[in-house]
């Protein structure tokens, strides 16, 4: 269960390392290329435009997949400093499943919100439509619930990815 637990993780990581290169080497093939066609040759891309407000939402949502990956997303640290390493570890957890809870919530609404464009049809732009573009947002916030849900099984057990993180902790506070 542990090594399963571990394999996703990992998976996880390696799927939104190569969504934000690719996105953000894309975006900036685009904004270059759109630069150019504008200040050189008095023309551009139709839908670089709209594109690029997209890829903006698409590399923020993956900006929060990186700090979720690395822990450095906003938190309280209240009262942890006088928590021993098993009770540190039990608060941990609690919080690791709550947050998972929130993101599984969010997920769902953007999930809702997909769906809703989808039945309008609308273009964002070129042929690509609405849903498509904003279908980041509930596919990044699984992989958050997905990812603290597992972390949170994991420091409960005693095994997590931030082990030596809690311990420098519960250390320096």
């Amino acid at each position: 269960m542990i090594n399963y637990l571990r394999l996703i993780h990992q998976g996880l990581l390696k799927f939104e390392s190569g969504l934000l290169v690719s996105t953000f080497l894309l975006t900036l093939l685009i904004a270059v290329s759109q630069i150019i066609l504008r200040n050189f040759f008095d023309m551009g891309i139709i839908w670089a435009d709209t594109f690029l407000r997209i890829t903006v939402l698409w590399l923020g949502m993956m900006g929060a997949l990186i700090a979720s990956r690395k822990n450095n997303h906003i938190n309280m640290n209240l009262g942890q400093k006088y928590l021993s390493k098993q009770s540190l570890r039990v608060v941990q957890s609690i919080i690791h499943l709550f947050t998972a809870s929130i993101c599984f919530i969010i997920m769902w609404y953007g999930y809702s919100f997909v769906l809703l464009e989808y039945e309008e049809s609308d273009l964002a732009f070129a042929t690509i439509p609405v849903w498509l573009t904003v279908s980041i947002i509930p596919i990044s916030f699984l992989i958050m619930a997905l990812r603290y849900l597992s972390l949170s099984i994991l420091v409960a057990i005693g095994q997590s990815v931030f082990d030596q993180q809690l311990a420098n902790q519960s250390e320096s506070l």
